[in-house]
């Protein structure tokens, strides 16, 4: 038997290469994603370890916030001095580090990465953990003078004796290049700028009284552990986080984790996908194989062979199919992985490929799901085999199962199917994001489940009218492509079912998209009064100065800014919610249009006054003249009352959980050193416009960072980033397809091997090669089609449903993006004639004696 197997197993290769070529993606986006992870992961641990001190003193961080205030947290630089006189102190340094400044040329062109990455000031000093050292130049001594890393002054063609402009939050000042520095570890992509120890102080925080914190470094002998008790002992209490080089580098290896982890598991979706859409491949080869195979198997019962032998053979050849799939998948993921590290080189983070890291972990995981995949999808066809008879060797019986009834299938498909539409009401009637989601998560999975299963009960009527108008147009082709798609249901159901999976998510994506893109155009209208709005292109706060700029302007009647805040909130309730308040200007009311359920913004912007979204404070027991605590970073807190309750169709009224906002002297004054996150701009009676923005753009041309926007801009800006994430679900769409074209040229190459003495007997009967290659492809784009309508037809309830989920965040616009559908049902006829033309050609070029003679 085993034999027998791997002489089946060579003897059947090519047609099982297109199964592998399934295995082998799914496993190179598992492996690959792996291997870029651990290795990232592994350099920067290596950077943080080797560049941390050995204790480092820091401010407390109590609060997180999601979008950010500007405010730099410090600690007394004269904290340097108490902590140098600790015992086993070898040498403390006063750290000035600024992240999210801006540099800018000559030309008010910036010098900063394009990749989102901060361009980060410093104070220079030397120490043997130091990540750069000093290539060229000198020194920066006294205020005016600066250092630059050499990654940057290559790609912004900087030289020494440059001047370029600092802006940083106390305002912007000169700075004139006086050497080049060059990263010693691996450069993160960041832009750095280095300034002299004695100015950074007053520069980039305001004052020389103030640092970002304390690094030290121990004597001979004495562990971080206990110099971080030392030390601790020796500052006392107080707003500080005390961190040995371990901790920091996990801390900071953490805070990098999060954005691994959405590189990870966006690869893994994308292996995702195509062990999901590889599944039905393989599933469809090897049913279509054993039923090719029925006569050997039924030689091979009636010489002895029992039924368990019979299945292990047929596992046996997926096992070996899986384990070659994963080994070429895990090559293949290594190649990923490379030119992932190579791509992000291209960002300005420099990895070496040279220290590329396979863990015991990434082998296990590829051959686990290559060969698991392949196991459990052949495991059924396995079943249908063992089930031959002996009686098959004398007849041309087709496999046990192929023509049974579809009754099972019914009853199963239609309770998942009724289980899955129970699940998706629940959602729609949810009145809880959280249960609706849930609610959502379950009927998406159950109606594909139930889709798949029922899939070949919805082939006979839904074909037939698919190609209803085969048979006018291209006469007895027609009908005959027609009937061959007709002519085994299960068959022409799985094969159309990895495309259907594809196509759901597609359909499902563009709904919520184009949902999500009219809600929030419909919020813009309705909320948005003013006439421009100023914002960072990454919507980081901005300097003072800019805002002086904009209130200098001629023609510019009104400014309202917006100033953000993180925030603690105690609820009646008894819950502690930590999230971001937004700060307004008093004059808020003439550039936004807010509605309220109860109060009004006046109340809700005075002196100790907050602003709450109505749906978040009937969940916390809120009502209009509530008092809450409200505790700011550093331990500030302020009991403050709810003037006022807003019905805004947005998330959370102000774009952040509870929609909290109150006046913004109250953010100055509990967050001190803030930035201002964007500006409201009103033109003056008699002003166009267009003059208006000409005049703010010509103003702000020294700003590069920030950018003045109309309602137009802004909703495209929307629009752009909400493209972001269908960009994904199409690249993912592009991965079903590749592998669904694969499906069906494997199911159409053994469709022809199985039907080779009935197109030998078409052809002797005066039926053309073009004729035949005709029908092959009618065929196939008759299945393409089957898909596709299941897929979209799927998809648009997923769609629907999502819309309600966003509904509960104030997103109420249903939008359906009709040309999308229809151009992806068109698209779907061209992948079928495409996925038809090697099959057709074979087909065509048979030899019509040896096809009449084949058995």
């Amino acid at each position: 038997m085993l034999k027998a197997t791997l002489r089946s197993f060579l003897a059947h290769k090519g047609r099982l290469a297109l199964s592998a070529l399934a295995v082998v993606l799914s496993v190179a986006f598992v492996a690959g994603s792996l291997i870029f992870s651990d290795t990232v992961a592994r350099t920067f641990d290596r950077l943080f370890a080797s560049t941390s001190a050995d204790v480092t003193v820091e401010p407390k961080k109590d609060l997180k916030s999601g979008a950010p205030s500007g405010a730099v947290r410090t600690v007394p630089a004269a904290l340097r001095d108490r902590v140098a006189k600790v015992d086993g102190v070898a040498a403390a340094h006063a750290d000035v580090s600024v992240p999210y400044v801006v540099v800018v040329d000559r030309h008010d062109r910036s010098v900063g990465p394009t990749s989102g990455a901060p361009t980060i000031a410093t104070s220079w000093y030397v120490t043997r953990r130091s990540p750069v050292k000093l290539t060229s130049g000198h020194a920066p001594h006294g205020a005016g003078e600066a250092l630059l890393d050499a990654d940057t002054a290559g790609k912004r063609h900087v030289r020494i004796g440059d001047t370029l402009r600092v802006q940083a939050q106390p305002g912007s000042f000169p700075v004139r290049v006086v050497g080049i520095a060059t990263f010693t570890t691996t450069n993160p992509g960041s832009a750095l700028v280095f300034l002299d120890p004695a100015v950074a102080g007053r520069e980039l925080l305001g004052s020389a009284d103030r640092a970002t914190g304390i690094s030290v470094d121990a004597a001979p002998g004495v562990t971080d552990r206990e110099l971080e008790r030392r030390v601790g002992e020796a500052i006392g209490p107080g707003p500080y986080d005390l961190k040995t080089a371990d901790e920091r580098a996990k801390s900071a290896a953490a805070d990098l984790g999060g954005f691994l982890d959405v590189i990870k598991w966006v690869m893994l979706g994308f292996a995702g996908i195509a062990v999901l859409v590889g599944v039905f491949l393989i599933v469809n080869t090897f049913s279509m194989l054993i039923a090719q195979r029925t006569r050997e198997l039924g030689l091979l019962r009636a010489l002895g062979a029992d039924r368990r032998q019979v299945r292990r053979s047929v596992l046996t050849e997926a096992v070996l199919l899986g384990v070659t799939g994963s080994t070429l998948g895990l090559a293949a993921g290594i190649g990923l992985a490379f030119g992932l590290i190579r791509l992000m080189g291209a960002f300005g983070m420099n990895l070496k490929a040279t220290e590329m890291v396979i863990g015991w972990g990434t082998p296990v995981a590829a051959y686990a799901v290559g060969v698991g995949v392949t196991f459990v999808a052949a495991y059924l066809p396995a079943r249908r085999a063992a089930g031959v008879s002996p009686m098959a060797a004398l007849a041309d019986a087709e496999v046990a199962g192929v023509g049974k009834p579809l009754k099972a299938r019914a009853i199963t498909g239609t309770l998942v199917g009724a289980a899955g539409a129970a699940a998706l009401a629940g959602c729609a009637t949810a009145s809880r994001t959280g249960s609706a989601a849930s609610f959502l998560g379950l009927g998406v999975v159950l109606t594909l489940v139930a889709t798949v299963i029922g899939g070949p009960l919805l082939v006979r009527p839904v074909i037939r009218v698919l190609g209803g108008a085969f048979p006018a147009l291209f006469g007895p082709v027609g009908r005959m492509s027609q009937r061959n798609a007709l002519r085994n249901p299960r068959r022409t159901g799985a094969t159309a079912a990895a495309l259907m999976v594809g196509l759901a998510l597609v359909g499902g994506m563009s709904v919520a998209s184009a949902s999500m893109s009219a809600s929030f155009d419909r919020q813009i209208d309705k909320t948005l009064g003013a006439d421009f709005t100023v914002q960072n292109a990454n919507f980081m706060p901005f300097t003072r100065e800019i805002t002086d700029r904009v209130r200098g302007t001629e023609g510019v009647r009104l400014v309202v800014r917006q100033r953000f805040a993180p925030v603690a909130v105690r609820l009646p309730d008894g819950r502690r919610v930590t999230t971001t308040a937004a700060g307004y200007d008093s004059r808020l009311d003439q550039v936004a249009h807010v509605t309220c359920a109860a109060g009004n913004t006046a109340a809700a912007l005075a002196d100790g006054g907050l602003g709450m979204d109505s749906a978040f404070a009937r969940d916390h027991g809120v009502r209009l003249g509530s008092t809450v605590t409200v505790g700011f970073p550093g331990g500030r807190t302020a009991r403050m009352t709810v003037g006022a309750l807003t019905d805004q169709d947005g998330s959370g009224g102000f774009g952040t959980q509870g929609g909290l906002f109150l006046g913004i002297a109250a953010v100055e004054k509990y967050v001190p050193g803030g930035q201002d996150a964007a500006l409201y701009v009103d033109k003056a009676p008699g002003t166009g416009a267009d003059a208006l923005r000409a005049r703010l753009e010509r103003n702000l041309k020294p700003y590069p960072q920030v950018q003045v926007r109309d309602q137009a801009d802004y909703k495209k800006l929307v629009h752009d980033q909400i493209a972001v994430l269908l960009y994904l679900v199409y690249a993912l769409l592009g991965l079903a397809i590749v592998i669904a074209v694969l499906g069906v040229v494997n199911t159409l190459a053994l469709s022809v091997v199985e039907r080779t003495r009935e197109i030998g007997l078409l052809r002797a009967i005066g039926l053309g090669r073009r004729q035949l290659r005709r029908m092959i492809r009618l065929e196939s784009v008759v299945i393409a089609v089957f898909g596709a309508v299941l897929g979209l037809g799927l998809g648009l309830v997923w769609g629907v449903c999502v819309q309600r989920v966003l509904a509960l965040q104030g997103m109420t616009a249903l939008a359906i993006p009709w040309g999308t559908i229809v151009a992806v049902v068109v698209g779907s006829a061209v992948v079928g004639i495409v996925a038809a033309l090697l099959p057709a050609l074979r087909a065509s070029r048979m030899n019509v004696l040896a096809a009449i003679a084949h058995e």
